[in-house]
C-alpha cells in the first residue's frame, strides 16, 4: 500500500517547553511532503525525524499566530542553502503575504527559488489543492483569529482487477483501464460480461484532519465525519474549560466528543497548553469518551 504517514514536528501552544515544540507536522502521501504549520523549530524537528527537505511539496498555515508560523522564515532559508530551485507554495490565510514579503526580500533575497503565497477563505471549506494522490480542502475553526483546519483525503481509487476472469474471457490489455473505472466488457460475438464479474472494490481512500486551534465547534462534524485520523487540539483539560472558551480553545473532552460524534477511527490530541507537565491527564479525559485516543508527541509516525 502506498504511503500515507504523519509526522508531528511540534505538538505544544504558544510557549515552547521542554516537552514540546510549537505546532508543526508533515503529512508524506506518496513521498511528498505537506507540511502543516511551521512554528519554531520545525526545521531541527525535520532533522531528528529525517524528513527529506528536498521532498518539501507544499506548507499549509492554519493562521497568523506565532506558534504556527515563526519557523517559516529559517526553513526557507535553509531550502535555499539545500539547493532547492522549484517554487515554494505556501497556502494560507490572508495577511502571510505581508508579514513574510520584507523578511524574504531583506533574508533571502537571492533565493534561487520562489515563494509563491495562495490564500484560502477560513470561513467556507474548500479545495485548495488537489493533484493525482490527494486533496486538500480546509476545515473552518472557531479561534480568536481567522483560522481553518485542513482535511487530506486520497483520491479515490480504481477497482482492482480479478486477474482469473481477464485471462478467461481473453480480455485485451487496451481494455483493461476501462474496466478498472467501472466498464462492462463486449466480447466479440456481443455478450455482456459486467464488470463486478471483473473486479474487486478499490481500496478505501484514507483520510486524515487536521483541526488546530479551535473552540468547540459541532460545524466541523460533517467535513471531518469518518476521517481514519483525526488531530484536534486539546490545549486544556475540563478544569480550565472556562480559559479554552476565553482563548478560543478546546478542552481533551470537548475534543474526543468531536471525534465521537464525527464517527473517526483514531484521535489524535495536541497543542498542549504549557501548564500540565504530563499529557497524561489529558489523554485519560479524553478516553472515557473516545477510547480510541492517542497522543501526539515530537517524532511520533503514525501511520493510515
Amino acid at each position: 500500500m502506498e504511503k500515507f504517514e504523519v509526522d508531528i514536528l511540534g505538538c505544544g501552544s504558544a510557549t515552547p517547553t521542554i516537552q514540546h515544540n510549537p505546532s508543526s507536522q508533515v503529512v508524506n502521501v506518496r513521498e511528498k511532503l505537506f507540511m502543516v504549520d511551521c512554528g519554531e523549530g520545525t526545521q531541527l524537528q525535520m532533522r531528528h525525524s529525517r524528513l527529506r527537505f528536498g521532498r518539501l511539496n507544499r506548507i499549509f498555515i492554519s493562521h497568523l499566530h506565532g506558534d504556527h508560523c515563526f519557523g517559516l522564515l529559517g526553513l526557507i532559508s535553509t531550502l535555499a542553502l539545500l539547493g532547492r530551485t522549484g517554487d515554494l507554495f505556501i497556502h494560507s490565510v490572508a495577511g502571510l503575504e505581508e508579514i513574510l514579503r520584507p523578511q524574504l526580500d531583506f533574508f533571502c533575497k537571492d533565493n534561487p527559488f520562489e515563494v509563491k503565497i495562495e490564500t484560502f477563505d477560513p470561513v467556507n471549506s474548500e479545495v485548495i489543492y488537489e493533484d493525482k494522490s490527494v486533496q486538500v480542502k480546509t476545515i473552518p475553526l472557531r479561534h480568536r483569529v481567522p483560522c481553518a483546519g485542513f482535511l487530506f483525503r486520497e483520491q479515490e481509487k480504481e477497482a482492482h482487477l480479478v486477474a482469473e476472469m481477464i485471462k478467461f474471457y481473453n480480455i485485451p490489455i487496451k481494455e483493461l483501464a476501462k474496466i478498472k473505472q467501472g466498464a462492462d466488457f463486449v466480447t466479440e460475438d456481443g455478450a455482456i460480461v459486467p464488470n463486478a464479474r471483473l473486479t474487486r472494490p478499490a481500496t478505501p481512500s484514507r483520510s486524515y484532519a487536521y483541526c488546530s486551534d479551535t473552540a468547540y465547534s459541532e460545524k466541523i462534524i460533517p467535513i471531518i465525519e469518518g476521517v481514519d485520523l483525526l488531530y484536534h487540539e486539546a490545549t486544556f483539560t475540563q478544569e480550565d474549560a472556562s480559559r479554552a472558551k476565553t482563548t478560543g480553545h478546546s478542552t481533551a473532552k470537548q475534543a474526543a466528543e468531536i471525534a465521537k460524534l464525527a464517527n473517526v477511527k483514531k484521535l489524535m490530541l495536541g497543542h498542549f497548553s504549557a501548564r500540565y507537565t504530563d499529557n497524561n491527564i489529558l489523554l485519560d479525559e479524553a478516553k472515557v469518551i473516545f477510547p480510541n485516543t492517542i497522543l501526539a508527541n515530537e517524532g511520533l509516525r503514525e501511520k493510515l
